[in-house]
């Protein structure tokens, strides 16, 4: 008989779902891919929705900011030093307070989802997105794999494995702190980790091997003979049942009459013995003399060791204890030499102070500091700088609260109008200010964690206590100099930041001094190093920077009236509501920087290079901008009344409501400039050429000296006047009067 033909109407086929669909259109493989993808799309997107909104509300919330939330802080800091990221002022950063709700949940987001799609993964064999496109992780045996099968599977197999192997690449060979690089190699490994599975007849990647899983169709299991193996030593029994008189589909299912079937039974069981585990009781019981003796020498050994561990710690603390009394013998005998009222005593107490210092002794460095801060006599006073100098760094922090406590002492002393008493502290207050620098000097290298905010270690150029600090060509990267006085000091070539422990720039360990609110009034800082360096609020005025390196440095609000910065290095700094009044900032690189609100007044910026930078609302009345650099500047609503712009280029600048009243543009290039509501009132296009001194009338001006304005749409500008508007239609330029 014919077997019947099985039609399936359209609406069947519609009908089926999604999975089965997708199943019949894409192969194993494909879908195995794209749930990969849609897997970490998922737990991407749990944290960077959350994030993005968190990011929004700090910039456009109008709540009055709060501290970052202490765990952000710590997660953040510690992906970056993993990562080796430059992550600066963690925990001193204020947030929206929507913005730690919603980065809290960023945090918390992925956790969730990755958990809970490994607890599906564990009990069911499908992920949210391998449930939608039909595939199922199974064991040999066909069952759900299990939660710890599925952590191994997971955390060591697909992502333990490959991203650590990238991860140790990158940081142990040259690619190390390029994030890019690790990007790109974490890709490779992950890529060739799936790839693994092009070499296994199973088609199983390496995750699925070391986990004993396999990838397959949805209610499927593996083939008959992937199911089981036998184990060395223990016994398996496997039936196969063969059937024999298997109806055909083509055979009439409704007839009443049914061959018998024939069931054949084979039972494979292991060839090896089965061996008898261990049992050290048994053992025992079969070997008593051998049992007491290993009872007995073990027992002895452990008396023995007991003994021998106590004397040797009795001894060794009895030598502590001997060792602590010849100290304390010691350091009895100097301080009482120390007070001594003998003919000799001022020889012998010098004396007594530099063997104090020598001294290995932790009371050392309190005494000292506490002599200096009521001694008299103005050699002692020299003798006990000398001997903290000796002590090295960690005599830093008294001496910093010493200093601290004389400066409020000179002033209280001031207003009372003691002179005398004022001699000796201002004496005190510069063999404080000495021996911090000498200890800069002679351990440079050596403070990158050293405390000085506060410290006043200006210059003092009147009196017996006359100081100046000088701390030319030395490492101070790592120094807290926030609030610090450092006023006419000089810090020649110096350096302030520092690579750290690793030895490279542009890594979390990065080592950066803090000059925040620090005063460097008319302090020397030719050519020194302070990329990076936070110097908000910091008081430069007279200052000399030139040709120093402050790139990507922290500027804002500083005040750098009259600063001399000639070559100086200031691309991508923060410089927002500075103050350069009167500034030389001829041929300066301040590309990328953010001048927004900045006040640069009279200040002298020939040649310098202002592109791409945030100018807008910055102040330059009366500036001179000659041959200065301002192309794709963003000068929105910025004050350029009365500067100097001969032959600057302002080449795709925004200039939209900025005030270039009574400015001179000879010779600059103004093509491809927004200028939308900018004020020209009084600007000059072209200067005219002087005539002989024996003429009364200017030559007109010639093309060299007129400002390029071909292309340029002067349409929406303001105040022009009628010759400027017949100089931008004669020259190219673009304006509804032009015929």
């Amino acid at each position: 008989m014919a077997s019947p033909s099985i039609k399936r109407s359209k609406s069947q086929e519609v009908g089926q779902s999604f999975p089965l669909r997708l199943h019949l259109a894409l192969p194993l493989v494909t879908r195995r891919c794209a749930a990969v993808l849609m897997e970490v799309s998922l737990v991407a997107a749990s944290a960077l929705v959350p994030y993005s909104i968190g990011l929004y509300a700090k910039e456009h919330s109008t709540a009055q900011p709060v501290p970052l939330n202490p765990v952000l802080a710590s997660t953040e800091e510690a992906i970056a030093e993993t990562l080796a990221y430059p992550l600066r002022e963690l925990h001193t950063r204020q947030v929206a307070p929507l913005t730690n709700l919603f980065w809290c949940g960023a945090l918390v987001m992925p956790v969730v989802v990755v958990s809970w799609q490994l607890y599906r993964l564990g009990k069911t064999g499908k992920t949210t997105p391998k449930d939608w496109l039909g595939i199922q992780v199974v064991t040999a045996y066909g069952t759900a794999p299990g939660l710890l099968r599925v952590i191994w599977r997971e955390g060591v197999g697909r992502w333990g494995i490959p991203v650590g192997t990238a991860y140790l690449l990158w940081r142990y060979t040259g690619a190390f702190p390029d994030i890019g690089i690790l990007l790109g190699l974490a890709g490779l490994m992950l890529l060739a980790e799936s790839a693994s599975a092009l070499f296994n007849s199973r088609r199983r990647t390496l995750h699925d091997r070391l986990a004993g899983t396999y990838v397959v169709e949805a209610g499927r299991v593996p083939p008959y003979s992937e199911r089981f193996h036998p184990r060395r030593g223990h016994e398996q029994f496997v039936t196969l049942e063969v059937e024999n008189g298997w109806q055909s589909p083509s055979e009439d299912t409704t007839t009443s009459q049914r061959p018998e079937r024939t069931v054949t039974t084979i039972v494979l069981t292991s060839q090896q013995p089965n061996r008898r585990s261990l049992n050290l009781w048994l053992w025992m019981r079969r070997h008593p003399g051998l049992t007491l003796l290993i009872i007995a020498f073990a027992g002895m050994a452990s008396v023995l060791g007991t003994f021998v561990g106590t004397q040797i710690y009795i001894q060794s603390q009895a030598n502590r204890r001997e060792f602590k009394q010849q100290d304390n013998e010691v350091f009895l005998a100097l301080v009482k030499q120390l007070s001594s009222t003998s003919p000799t005593a001022l020889e012998e107490r010098r004396g007594a102070l530099l063997a104090l210092a020598r001294l290995d002794d932790s009371r050392a460095v309190p005494l000292l500091v506490d002599m200096l801060g009521q001694e008299r006599t103005p050699t002692l006073i020299d003798a006990i700088q000398q001997a903290l100098v000796s002590t090295g760094p960690e005599s830093l922090p008294a001496l910093r609260r010493l200093n601290q406590s004389l400066q409020n002492d000179q002033e209280t002393l001031k207003r009372r109008g003691a002179a005398k008493e004022l001699q000796i502290v201002a004496l005190r207050q510069r063999a404080t200010s000495r021996a911090i620098a000498k200890i800069l000097t002679v351990y440079a290298g050596q403070t990158h964690n050293a405390d000085l905010s506060r410290t006043n270690l200006g210059q003092v150029n009147s009196g017996a206590a006359q100081f100046t600090l000088v701390l030319d060509n030395l490492d101070l990267s790592g120094i807290n100099f926030r609030s610090a006085i450092l006023s006419n000091a000089s810090l020649r070539n110096s350096r302030f930041y520092g690579a750290g422990e690793d030895q490279r720039f542009g890594t979390f360990d990065d080592s950066l001094a803090d000059l925040s609110g620090a005063d460097l009034k008319e302090a020397d800082l030719t050519g020194a190093n302070l990329s990076n360096v936070p110097m908000n609020r910091t008081n430069f005025v007279r200052a000399t920077l030139n040709q120093a390196n402050l790139s990507n440095s922290h500027l804002g609000g500083a005040n750098l009236s009259s600063t001399q910065l000639i070559g100086a290095d200031l691309q991508q700094a923060m410089l927002e509501n500075a103050s350069l009044t009167g500034a030389n900032l001829g041929q300066a690189k301040l590309g990328l920087s953010n001048l927004h609100g900045a006040r640069l007044g009279q200040a002298n910026a020939m040649g310098g290079d202002f592109s791409y930078a945030d100018l807008s609302q910055s102040n330059w009345q009366g500036a001179d901008l000659s041959r200065a650099n301002l192309s794709n500047a963003n000068l929105r609503e910025a004050d350029l009344s009365a500067t100097k712009l001969v032959e600057a280029n302002l080449s795709n600048a925004q200039l939209q409501n900025a005030n270039l009243r009574n400015s001179n543009l000879s010779a600059a290039n103004l093509q491809g400039a927004n200028l939308t509501g900018a004020d020209f009132l009084g600007v000059t296009f072209a200067a005219a050429t002087p005539g002989q001194s024996n003429q009364f009338l200017e030559k007109p001006p010639s093309a060299a000296t007129a400002a390029r304005v071909k292309g340029v749409n002067f349409a929406k500008a303001k105040n022009l006047d009628a010759k400027q508007i017949k100089f931008i239609c004669a020259n190219g330029g673009q304006h509804p009067q032009c015929p």
